[in-house]
């Protein structure tokens, strides 16, 4: 069976007020909480085991969802503490719970019409990520995607993260060797630096989604997005 990891610890700064007392993922867009969609689209590509990662207004994600059975998922949580563990502490906290085979991996506040159907079940390197064109509040792209699939730090086509990808769990084998974090209990870093050592290496593919996608990073941006019918 396949896993999923939902990223849906963030504090959500950026979206005050409106996060002040609702986490940004269970936002509503378009009628439904924004992290309902994805799921949705797990469901429908015969996802069944999705964990969620929680901090900030923790026990409200249970509250709203459950364990999943209304989507036939079975849905755990994986509780950072006060404060998030960012996207690399995040997964690490999460690996024990993700099965042993590539998983899929979302960021809670991104909203797409992607199809999750064309992420590949076994990447061919350490990851796979969704690459999209570069909003106005990021016109710079993140990483360039060259003609055979693969992912480069630099060069031509720098498109942005959709924060959409299949990792497999080796990504995180090494993760003290590129990352130095405080000694803590559970480190808190960001996946990105583990993401260019192993573009590095050659062993990141992606695809370019020309479709709709949007970072719901913004009060006015979730306002835009629910004004466009769906």
């Amino acid at each position: 069976m396949r896993h999923a990891l939902i990223f849906a610890a963030g504090l959500g700064e950026r979206m005050r007020p409106l996060t002040d007392h609702t986490p940004k993922p269970l936002l509503r867009v378009r009628g439904k909480p924004l992290i309902v969609w994805h799921l949705e689209k797990l469901a429908a590509i015969d996802v069944r085991y999705v964990v969620i990662n929680t901090s900030h207004l923790a026990e409200q994600f249970p509250q709203t969802l459950g364990d999943g059975s209304q989507w036939g998922l079975r849905i755990r949580y994986a509780y950072e503490g006060v404060v998030p563990l960012e996207t690399g502490g995040g997964m690490l906290n999460a690996l024990p719970l993700l099965g042993s085979e590539p998983f899929i991996v979302i960021n809670g506040d991104v909203w797409t019409d992607a199809d999750f159907g064309i992420l590949p079940a076994q990447p061919d390197g350490l990851a796979h990520l969704l690459m999209v064109d570069n909003p106005p509040h990021h016109q710079t792209g993140d990483f360039a995607l060259d003609e055979q699939g693969k992912l480069h730090e630099e060069g031509y086509q720098r498109l942005t993260y959709s924060g959409i990808g299949v990792y497999r769990r080796e990504i995180l084998r090494d993760w003290r060797a590129v990352i130095d974090p405080a000694d803590e209990k559970l480190p808190r870093f960001k996946l990105a630096p583990l993401l260019r050592a192993a573009m590095r290496r050659g062993e990141v593919s992606g695809h370019h989604h020309r479709g709709e996608w949007t970072d719901v990073g913004s009060p006015e941006r979730l306002a835009a997005l629910n004004s466009e019918n769906p």
